[in-house]
């Protein structure tokens, strides 16, 4: 079983400037995530795109067996992930001559992730006949109780609704984020215009405590609190 990491990190970031690179407790917020990509022993190959010089020279120092450049046209503010992704996987394939079995994505602004997340997602893979495996939280709302959209009239209503009306958020069905955190494919099912849900896509639940990701300069000040609380390493 051949397994290539992937961590995508474009150079432009309106949210936070700068946030791929930008020190989180002594390291750049990459290298968080390539340091649990090492640590978790799991990966044959760890690759990193960017259309970024600098993203890729932090990478390299910090332990990526593959450079990547992402080209413009997947690295715009409108670009998809997933076709980064896919990029990224054959370019690495192209470089090393390795076809690999499954590739997994880490996504570089969610450092809280532990190396148990990363290995159960896996693992739910490939004990599984499962296409791909994505990861998420419980909702702390849900569509059934308490999210609402606007119809076209003005008026509201919820987003989902149950054949019997639910009046305690309890009775509702479960339901996840999506956090974006860890992705995991079978290579055959990575494509940049393949579906990301089938009927054998597969959700890994997390932490909710894990789950944060660094979108805004809130979010940042956020998870380096949290991460300063477990004592991560500076």
């Amino acid at each position: 079983m051949k397994r290539l990491c992937t961590l995508c990190a474009r150079g432009g970031s309106k949210g936070v400037p700068g946030k791929n690179i930008r020190p989180l407790l002594g390291k750049p917020l990459l290298a968080h995530s390539l340091l649990q990509a090492q640590t978790s022993g799991l990966f044959d190959t760890i690759a990193v795109s960017s259309d970024s010089e600098e993203i890729l020279q932090t990478a390299l120092k910090y332990g990526a067996n593959l450079l990547i450049t992402r080209p413009p046209d997947l690295a715009g503010d409108e670009a998809a992930k997933i076709p980064a992704i896919a990029h990224c996987a054959e370019e690495a394939e192209r470089l090393t001559g390795i076809k690999y079995d499954t590739v997994t994505d880490l996504d570089a602004t969610s450092p809280l992730r532990t190396i148990a997340d990363i290995a159960g997602a896996v693992h739910l893979l490939e004990t599984s006949e499962a296409c791909n495996v994505i990861t998420g939280h419980s909702s702390r709302r849900s569509p059934y109780f308490n999210i609402v959209e606007h119809q076209p009239d003005g008026s509201v209503k919820l987003v989902k609704t149950a054949e019997t009306p639910i009046v305690r958020r309890q009775d509702a069905p479960r339901t996840y984020d999506m956090n974006a955190s860890v992705y995991v494919w079978r290579r055959v099912w990575l494509r940049a215009d393949y579906p990301l849900f089938t009927k054998r896509t597969l959700l890994y639940v997390m932490d909710a405590a894990n789950s944060a990701d660094i979108d805004s300069e809130l979010d940042f000040l956020l998870v380096e609190e949290l991460m300063r609380r477990r004592g991560a390493d500076s």
